[in-house]
């Protein structure tokens, strides 16, 4: 496995400044009539201006060359991806979905992360930046002198299989299986493979930004800590006369450009708005010690509200390692029918709900009041085990975008993809009549 070769900034949603020369940034205002090192000021914003200063979001960046500098923009040939959820290309089901491993690039073509993008589902459209995406990412070659941004929304990437070499605007990313990463919208990035080929989940928010959930009862501390999140520090690269292309999705379609210089010649930058990895294992786990299985927003990593308090466009949650020692309790996921909809994917192990389909690389799909539960054979075993203290998931990390939004699968997802597990419904059958009168 790869070691991480780069340094970071610690904590979550701060106002960082990055040099990667000394005196980079101007001291004391934002835009001086020359910048030090006759650098471009830049300014990438990620809220309105006018926004409240505590969700206000924004970062000024000192660059080689401003990014305006481009060939105007055309459409590429990726087809793949979808953001209009309403449209032909999508259809909708109540059934419950599951899909086996997504497969890799064959080894006779070349795909990198953008061309290796694929919507499988999603709710609403962006240009009224209202709605999500779940995308899958299959690649086996590096984003050579390309670049990537998404008008759209933010990503927050899962990789499942092998890491992931990010180079962004602000600096440098290694995230590995079992780490995640946020690139908000706007935020030109590039990826190399370092370890071969790579699979994992994307979730697109089209609105909202991320942010740590509200503790609430829990109190001051618990569940995923601030301070271990990660920022990359400035490390710009200087390259003229090289050409790059650009690749942006704007409004569910993706457009490319060319440009004779590195889109990562930033220098310096300051500000809160910019992209940030977390490692999965240093989540701090709330449970029950006492009775019943507690619901799983006590798992949630990421959140991006609604405007109903409470009430979560998008939240990411996973089921990481723990104890289970509830009482009197049937401790796996109890049987249950949502006004959420639930994606679950699998990074590595054996999910505790699901026994043999369910499977790293996969996932599933439980729509909004659509049932839903343990299978049977977890159900009798569950039923009689026996109650003592128990490590759950070890080695094992799966994970939930969940949404109240109805979602969408695209016909891409559920059709040509050949990895739609059409006997899913059976893992219920064998749920026998036990009922007693007596």
């Amino acid at each position: 496995m790869s070691t991480d070769p780069y340094t970071y900034f610690e904590g979550f949603g701060n106002h960082f400044t990055s040099e990667a020369l000394k005196d980079a940034l101007p001291k004391g205002q934002n835009t001086p009539q020359k910048c030090p090192y006759n650098l471009y000021a830049e300014q990438l914003s990620g809220t309105a201006f006018t926004v409240p200063r505590s969700h206000n979001q924004r970062s000024w960046l000192y660059r080689i060359r401003p990014s305006v500098v481009h060939t105007p923009y055309e459409p590429s040939t990726q087809d793949l991806l979808v953001s209009h959820f309403s449209g032909e290309q999508c259809i909708v089901t109540p059934s419950q979905l599951r899909w086996s491993p997504f497969d890799l690039p064959e080894d006779t073509e070349k795909v990198d992360f953008v061309q290796g993008l694929k919507t499988l589902a999603g709710a609403g459209e962006p240009s009224c930046r209202s709605g999500l995406a779940i995308h899958i990412y299959t690649a086996n070659t590096n984003m050579n002198k390309t670049a990537f941004y998404n008008s759209d929304g933010d990503f927050l990437i899962v990789p499942q299989k092998n890491a992931l070499d990010i180079t962004t605007e602000f600096g440098k990313m290694m995230v590995r299986p079992n780490e995640i990463c946020v690139i908000q919208r706007g935020v030109r990035f590039s990826i190399a493979l370092p370890d071969g080929p790579v699979r994992g989940y994307i979730l697109e928010v089209f609105g909202e930004h991320f942010e740590l959930p509200d503790l609430g009862p829990i109190g001051a501390n618990g569940l995923a800590n601030p301070r271990d999140f990660l920022t990359p520090m400035a490390a710009y690269q200087e390259e003229d006369n090289v050409t790059w292309k650009i690749v942006t999705k704007f409004n569910g379609k993706m457009f490319e450009a060319s440009q004779q210089h590195c889109p990562f010649d930033v220098v310096a930058w300051h500000g809160n708005y910019a992209p940030y990895k977390y490692d999965l294992a240093k989540f701090c786990v709330i449970n029950s010690v006492s009775y019943d299985h507690i619901d799983p927003s006590i798992f949630t990593v990421l959140t991006a509200k609604s405007t109903t308090p409470g009430v979560a466009i998008a939240d990411f949650v996973i089921f990481p390692p723990r104890w289970a020692v509830a009482e009197h309790t049937f401790r796996p996921p109890y049987f249950h029918r949502n006004c959420m909809s639930e994606f679950m994917g699998l990074i590595l192990g054996d999910y505790e709900g699901k026994t043999g389909g369910f499977l790293p690389g996969g996932g599933s799909l439980h729509s909004a009041m659509t049932p839903h539960g343990p299978d049977a054979n977890v159900f009798n075993m569950a039923s009689e085990a026996e109650l003592s203290p128990v490590r759950v998931a070890d080695n094992t990390q799966a994970f939930m975008f969940e949404t109240s939004l109805m979602l969408s699968t695209t016909k891409w997802g559920l059709k040509t993809c050949g990895k739609v597990q059409e006997d899913y419904y059976k893992a219920w059958t064998n749920l026998e009549n036990k009922f007693q009168k007596d």
